[in-house]
């Protein structure tokens, strides 16, 4: 590798014929992606940017989804294309061809619609191959040598992804062949350990690299849960209201058609204030402190309305062995249910 350090923006771009050399960035805003672009800005390839964006991994949701990525595309001087994946990604999750990992992460199937995102965009703006920052074995289910060669094949890319961190440990693509790209100026990373990409953060002046990422939501055993469980119950898909719902407070099943979710601070009480429905049915105390909750339901039951008070009592500041009161809205009615709290071994046997 070149040990010029000097601003990739200002750096010649190498050209073929009349045509620049470009290239298309899967870029997350993590150190390993922006390393990858460092590293082929470096050896004078342009290079625009695409940001996918999910229903469970926001930039900045702090799970591995994103760091940064906008400011990050800003320092590093390029385009960036932000797409977001919604319904389909939803009809992917409930059915993914290549299934699930620990977790409800569907990492092939989930890196294959990144893919066909990237390649569109490679398609659009004329440019020769696709960057990303995979390394080799640095996760169990998307990024081994079986994996890449399935998501390559499954979204006709074969030849045309370069893994600059990696690239040692794999079959030369395209541009490395025609000498487009410097394979010798290339990596050969793999595994978990980031001693190398730290030693690149320095070499690139990158003064704070971000830490290690923690995962995408999916992959949270009692996220996964919640997840598995609006599947199951969901006849076609789950809506992105009830995706949002899924990261705050805490969730009951109730019956196949009724879930109860139950603030646990003043933040989520407005989160889940927001994100309430024509047909919801709202509880909440009347007289105590206690969580803002969401019932939602088809066809409910007075027995259902009533368990979810009992369960709303008991995360509230309502006396635990007396009867209390607990305002019930439906369709912007509002009623009294006069109950007292769960027990909490029947609370154990309903909770997500």
């Amino acid at each position: 590798m070149s040990n010029n350090n000097s601003d990739q923006s200002d750096m010649h771009t190498k050209t073929h014929g009349n045509k620049k050399r470009k290239a298309v960035a899967l870029l997350s805003g993590g150190l390993d992606s922006n390393l990858a672009v460092r590293m082929m800005q470096e050896q004078g390839i342009a290079v625009e940017a695409v940001a996918i964006k999910t229903p469970f991994c926001d930039f900045d949701c702090g799970k591995g989804c994103g760091h940064r990525v906008k400011e990050v595309a800003t320092e590093l001087g390029i385009e960036l294309k932000t797409i977001y994946l919604g319904e389909e990604y939803l009809r992917m999750l409930k059915r993914p061809k290549y299934g699930y990992g620990s977790g409800m992460n569907p990492c092939i199937d989930c890196r294959s619609m990144m893919y066909r995102a990237a390649k569109e965009h490679m398609e659009r703006v004329d440019a020769d191959f696709i960057i990303t920052g995979e390394v080799l074995f640095q996760r169990p289910m998307s990024q081994n040598n079986r994996a890449l060669h399935i998501i390559e094949e499954e979204t006709g890319t074969t030849g045309r992804v370069l893994r600059p961190l990696s690239a040692k440990h794999l079959p030369p693509i395209e541009v490395e062949k025609n000498g487009i790209v410097k394979r010798e100026d290339l990596e050969d990373i793999k595994g978990r350990s980031r001693k190398r990409q730290l030693a690149l953060a320095r070499h690139f002046n990158i003064s704070e690299p971000p830490n290690s990422a923690g995962g995408c939501l999916l992959t949270d055993p009692a996220f996964s849960k919640r997840v598995r469980d609006i599947i199951e119950y969901t006849e076609d898909i789950p809506s992105i209201n009830d995706v949002e719902l899924l990261k705050v407070g805490r969730h009951f099943r109730l019956s196949k058609v009724a879930k109860l979710v139950v603030g646990r601070n003043r933040d989520e009480n407005e989160i889940i204030d927001s994100l309430v429905l024509e047909n919801d049915i709202v509880l909440e105390t009347k007289g105590y402190t206690g969580p803002r909750c969401i019932l939602r339901s088809k066809n409910c039951s007075d027995t259902t309305i009533e368990k979810s008070a009992k369960i709303v009592l008991r995360y509230s500041d309502a006396p635990k062995k007396e009867v209390s009161t607990v305002k019930v809205i439906i369709h912007g009615k509002e009623e009294e249910i006069l109950t007292s709290p769960i027990n909490e071994e029947e609370l154990k046997t309903l909770r997500i």
